[in-house]
């Protein structure tokens, strides 16, 4: 590092792992397997065949990834080291042997992720007559302006902090930015220091007048310093921001009050130590220890990025207006089967299952559409909803509410919590119970996680259920940006089972065995390792078995066992996950036949699909499901979800196209290698003009478009004007 203090170096792992749990072969560590997901990420902002402004999102969203492994990854690592944790289950691994482990992978990456953005980005925006610039690099005209406007707009927002006898050191906001100032009164020895945070509800970039030019906000308060210190003498200033840790977790087993439990984490999150500081230049000895010494971290908390400290404010250049600049734009379709608004979405479903891929069909159409005529609707009874996560200003709970309000039945399950969602969605639960709604708040000791919904009808042939059953969000602000798959039925085998599920989360009951889910915690694992172990079972060299499932994280042990056994059986298994994937493919005598792969790109690859061959010669034969769970413990054994079988064959000619796609993709995916590590595949002369080599994303866009445009001599382009209808 920096005369920010000493590197403390690399612990060598083989010393800190115990001799009787060291780590088998067949599994990676969580933590390091996830900064190779994020690595990915990041080498998008590198690839110059994304758009330009889009690149710059990207290093935005690494940005955000990152902050958000530190608050719940390393707190948690933080915290068993403070509790004397000797190892992490189920790795070997001492936990002060991860954090350095972490910090030896995190630190090149941000080097590299600044390196991007000094050596690639700026250069590549200067191009296109887009300018980040420095307050020394301003003219006098340009610095009396911005700094009239600064002295109306911003100065009146600061508040400088000093520390001295009679004041504490300040409370520092977690993912805050804020100027660390060393500066004393003239004829004065002794330095004293003040901290003045950045103003976080103004933009952070500062556009000079009708320009394309943006100075840092940062920047113009640390060169108008001497308008809040005047008289002073500033001797050194440091721009820094903090990460504190939010794996602050209660006991709700003992809590009579869930919603209370939640607020006080919370306020106890607000609080909670600090385990990241960032800085952006060399500081001095004298204020590296102050720092250490007042936040009460070590020299191993401070990480150094050269230049821009704050690259999550990126999100502000990434939103500029310039059309080449950006993805061509994308409007979804509406599914075909949804495009007669004439005829009621009921009588839709009583036609046979619909099934909707997300973001290339809409979401508002479909998912949005079911619920809000269900509220309007005089034939609806009742709704039932499980919300995990939805957005800001959420139509799913202004339909509840309208339904409420109509004298319909309405049940909300509000799962509190959900990580970083957990005061917006306090604040929809208690708007649903002041309008009426019956809200619950999860079940005891688990997180509810599936995403479904539930509506009964007075039809004219007698009561029905009809439910929506999804592997995303409940959330039309990430719908359109997230790939997810759902299912709207009225099967009774499937609806009948999401009434046993919904009593089981509102009333605590337990159903033996359900008819068509497979629901977790109570038969999901067992069912699922099942179905695996099946395919050991019946494979033949004539008649081979084989596996592919698409998810967003494995790392079950149970399930990483069962994929073994398989692949020593011979089975062929493919597996698709987007981010960490802690079973390593392709060892002799472990997984040989395994592979595994990642796609990143434009959209976020969310949706879980599971296909089992089942010994049928034909592939749609075999057994299909969509699920709201990863492979994961958390998911299996500790939450709440669901996955359910697709029957429909024209569904599992779609969910097979969909999985084709992914593992055919020669333009976004990366495969995994024995030792973890991830290689980018490459389009050769033979993908040239194929789908393969457009890329996942690309290629399901236009499969979208052509499947409503069979009228069209040539292909429909996302690039056409007018792609898509809503």
């Amino acid at each position: 590092m920096s005369s920010a203090g000493p590197d403390p170096g690399t612990v060598s792992q083989e010393s800190a792992i115990r001799p009787d749990t060291a780590p088998r072969e067949e599994y990676l560590s969580r933590d390091l397997q996830w900064l190779e997901f994020n690595d990915r990420v990041l080498h998008q902002s590198l690839d110059e065949r994304v758009p330009l402004l889009e690149r710059v999102r990207f290093l935005s969203i690494f940005s955000s990834n990152l902050d958000e492994f530190f608050m719940k990854r390393v707190g948690a690592l933080r915290r068993q080291v403070e509790m004397g944790v000797e190892f992490i289950a189920h790795e070997g691994i001492r936990p002060a042997a991860m954090l350095a482990a972490i910090r030896e992978r995190v630190i090149p990456m941000t080097r590299r992720k600044a390196r991007a953005w000094r050596q690639q980005i700026l250069p590549a925006l200067h191009a296109h007559g887009i300018g980040i610039v420095a307050w020394s690099a301003l003219t006098e005209d340009e610095r009396a302006s911005v700094q009239s406007w600064y002295t109306q707009n911003i100065f009146p927002l600061l508040t400088p902090l000093a520390v001295d006898p009679g004041h504490r050191f300040p409370f520092i906001s977690n993912l805050s930015t804020s100027l660390g100032i060393m500066l004393r009164r003239p004829g004065e020895d002794e330095p004293a220091f003040a901290r003045v945070k950045v103003p976080e509800a103004v933009p952070q970039w500062h556009r000079i007048e009708s320009t394309f030019r943006f100075v840092p906000l940062v920047d113009i308060i640390e060169h108008n310093l001497q308008i809040l210190f005047p008289g002073m003498e500033i001797m050194e200033v440091l721009p820094f921001r903090v990460t504190r840790n939010a794996d602050i977790e209660g006991d709700d087993e003992d809590s009579e009050d869930l919603l209370q439990q939640i607020q006080q984490q919370l306020r106890e999150r607000r609080f909670a130590p600090i385990v990241r500081l960032q800085i952006n230049r060399v500081v001095s000895r004298n204020l590296h220890d102050f720092l250490c010494e007042a936040m009460e971290i070590e020299a191993p908390d401070i990480y150094e990025t050269r230049g821009l400290i704050n690259f999550r404010s990126l999100d502000q250049i990434a939103d500029l207006p310039i059309p080449d600049l950006h993805y061509p734009p994308w409007k979804p379709i509406t599914a075909p089967r949804l495009r007669d608004r004439e005829q009621d979405i009921f009588t839709v479903i009583r036609q046979g299952d619909v099934l909707i891929h997300h973001p290339y069909e809409s979401f508002d159409n479909s998912v949005e559409r079911f619920v809000e005529e269900a509220a309007e609707d005089p034939n609806v009874l009742g709704i039932k909803m499980a919300l995990y996560r939805t957005s800001g200003d959420s139509p799913f709970v202004h339909s509840l509410i309208r339904a409420a309000e109509r004298g319909k039945q309405v049940a909300c399950l509000v799962e509190l919590r959900a990580r970083f969602d957990e005061a917006r969605n306090i604040h929809w639960a208690t708007k649903l119970e002041q309008s009426g709604v019956h809200v619950a708040y999860g079940v005891v000791g688990l997180k509810t996680h599936t995403k479904i919904a539930l509506v009964v009808r007075r039809d004219p042939d007698g009561i029905r259920s009809y439910a929506h059953l999804g592997t995303g969000n409940y959330n039309s602000s990430t719908a359109r940006v997230y790939e997810d798959v759902g299912l709207l039925t009225c099967n009774p085998r499937i609806t009948g089972d999401v009434v046993d599920l919904f009593n089981f989360m509102t009333g605590r009951s337990v159903k033996p065995v359900y008819e068509a889910l497979l629901v977790a915690p109570h038969h999901m694992k067992r069912q699922l390792l099942a179905l695996i172990d099946r395919e050991s079972e019946i494979h033949h060299p004539d008649r081979p078995s084989r596996i592919i499932a698409k998810m967003n994280q494995l790392q079950d042990r149970d399930v990483i066992q069962a994929l073994c056994r398989a692949s020593r059986a011979g089975v062929s298994i493919d597996l698709i996950v987007r981010g960490f994937c802690t079973l390593p493919p392709g060892i002799p005598g472990v997984s040989d036949t395994i592979r595994v792969m990642s796609i990143v790109g434009r959209f976020l690859e969310h949706s879980r699909i599971f296909w089992f061959r089942a010994g049928r010669e034909e592939p749609l034969d075999g057994d299909f499901y969509i699920s709201s769970a990863d492979w994961m413990y958390r998911n299996l054994e500790a939450r709440v979800e669901a996955a359910v079988p697709i029957e429909d064959r024209a569904h599992r000619q779609r969910l097979w196209s969909i999985l084709q796609t992914c593992l055919g993709d020669r333009r976004q995916a990366w495969d995994m290698q024995p030792d973890g590590r991830y290689l980018l595949r490459t389009p050769g002369p033979a993908d040239e003009g194929t789908a393969s080599a457009m890329g996942t994303h690309q290629a399901l866009m236009q499969a979208a478009l052509d499947s409503i445009r069979p009228q069209y001599q040539r292909p429909m382009t996302v690039n056409d004007s007018g792609a898509g209808d809503e």
